[in-house]
């Protein structure tokens, strides 16, 4: 029976009152099942907040909780592993009965320890119940190297036992684990092949009989929860960081992925970012493209570890770095102007160096600068898609034919000598008179990139600069977190 937070039934305060109202209790594994079904049917949203894993991973989720499997869920950091295991948590009642003051959560139908077996015996239906909302029904652990099997499932508690004057053999002198108190619900073990083998030893039982055992403990207490887990696929596959019986007791194993395309990056980045600043800070699509184009650049460059992944936290962050750097501009020119330069992009540094492991190559080149050269690659992928190549050449005939090159007076302008000084830190002023000293730029700008207002014009201006260094057509010197453009013969010149 459906249980809400509006109904009769959390008036219920006995056993006997279940009964006459007819309820009728689930396993977790079939409450979750029952639930997921009649959300499917109903077209409701599942698992919201998670990007990119319709096609993918949450049909094969969904699969594993109809089909009643523990499973686990393979990936690499920033994958949303966790949050999709606690959004596991709306799949369950609102809320559901147990015996009052039981710390297993025992279902007043069926109690599962000696102390309630035996008062629901005296008491029959008087026999008192309480309401468990979902939100204490999820629990997760951490899998470290220090977790302990009382950790998890429980011990004998001596100095409880002498307090209370208890006999060893008595069952009340357990201290029980978080696992067993998590019964009647979800339990997610994170990155389980950090458990020592003999810890994982202990979950055989729960996973396969669904009971526990306490050492030295002559009973067998059944449990009714489902067991998830998360894991780093490198980990997991490798022989000895996880024991065989327990991979074979885990039912279903799901994989999962980082965004395929942009769209979805971008989408799961404005939702995690902090956006909400004291000020609105209009951010245009090229730079959203080119934060998250850092991120895919990263994860196929031969320089970064992909064993180790490249986190959806790197583009979160970095897009938080970027709109703190607009304010802080701002607040140094004393500007009410807030707005996005390419310039601003290199800020972003501090997001990238953190969050990706490198190869021997990559810390030969050096993790700074491979930051830059990250943020470069993804600053031309956004020039290429917007401007034509700076040289173009194609064939007629035999002949080949070189195109009328649009960035002619681009070049003519360093050619002649002059040299080109912007910075993150300028006032807008001095930013735009600086990039107005090029002839053309701004009608090339506009033709191809087609602002919508006067700040993405000299966004899109400087992008050519950008696009034109990073296509090696002008060079470019950063002394001081200034940004230099000149001529590249006489950069290569001057040595």
């Amino acid at each position: 029976m459906k249980i809400n937070s509006k109904g009769n039934m959390k008036d219920i305060k006995t056993l006997g009152g279940l009964k006459k109202a007819g309820y009728k209790p689930l396993s977790v594994k079939d409450e979750l099942r029952k639930n997921l079904i009649e959300m499917i049917k109903s077209g409701r949203k599942r698992f919201p907040g998670i990007i990119g894993y319709d096609r993918t991973v949450l049909p094969q989720i969904e699969n594993a909780i109809l089909s009643r499997h523990d499973f686990i869920l393979l990936g690499l950091r920033g994958q949303a592993k966790t949050r999709i295991l606690r959004e596991l948590m709306s799949l369950l009642d609102e809320y559901i009965p147990v015996i009052k003051g039981s710390l297993l959560n025992e279902n007043p139908f069926q109690p599962i320890s000696s102390k309630y077996k035996n008062l629901a015996s005296e008491t029959g239906d008087n026999l008192e119940i309480e309401w468990l909302h979902r939100s204490e029904r999820y629990h997760e652990k951490l899998a470290t190297p220090d977790v302990s099997v009382a950790d998890l499932i429980g011990d004998i508690d001596p100095i409880k036992a002498v307090r209370e004057r208890l006999d060893l053999s008595d069952e009340d002198v357990i201290h029980w684990g978080i696992v067993p108190r998590t019964n009647r619900g979800i339990f997610a073990i994170n990155e389980l092949p950090d458990l020592q083998p003999r810890i994982q030893v202990s979950l055989l039982n729960i996973l396969e009989e669904n009971d526990i055992q306490i050492r030295g403990f002559p009973i067998r207490i059944p449990l009714d929860m489902l067991l998830v887990f998360t894991a780093n696929p490198e980990d997991y596959t490798n022989r000895g960081n996880i024991i065989t019986p327990l991979k074979d007791r885990i039912a279903s194993q799901i994989n999962t992925h980082y965004p395929d395309s942009l769209e979805d990056a971008k989408r799961i980045t404005a939702q995690e970012a902090w956006s909400e600043r004291t000020s609105k800070i209009d951010v245009p699509e090229v730079i959203r493209d080119i934060i998250e184009e850092i991120s895919f650049e990263a994860r196929n460059s031969e320089y970064v570890d992909q064993t180790s992944g490249v986190s959806a936290r790197l583009s979160i962050s970095a897009y938080e770095n970027l709109l703190s750097n607009i304010e802080r501009r701002a607040a140094i020119n004393n500007e009410t102007e807030l707005f996005p330069r390419i310039c601003d992009l290199y800020s972003l540094i501090a997001s990238i160096v953190g969050k990706i492991e490198l190869v021997y190559e990559g810390e030969l080149e050096g993790p700074t600068t491979l930051a830059v050269n990250l943020i470069g690659s993804a600053v031309k992928n956004a020039f290429d898609r917007t401007f034509p190549p700076p040289r173009s050449e194609r064939k007629r005939g035999n002949d080949t034919i070189v195109d009328e090159n649009i960035y002619e007076p681009v070049q003519d302008f360093f050619a002649s000598g002059k040299h080109l000084e912007i910075s993150d830190e300028m006032s807008n002023e001095d930013y735009r008179a600086s990039l107005d000293q090029i002839v053309g730029l701004k009608k090339l700008a506009q033709k191809y990139y087609k602002p919508k207002d006067e700040p993405e014009t000299y966004l899109a201006m400087e992008l050519i600069l950008e696009g034109l260094h990073r296509s090696n057509v002008i060079a470019k010197e950063s002394p001081d977190n200034k940004f230099i453009y000149a001529d590249m013969l006489e950069n290569i010149l001057r040595g």
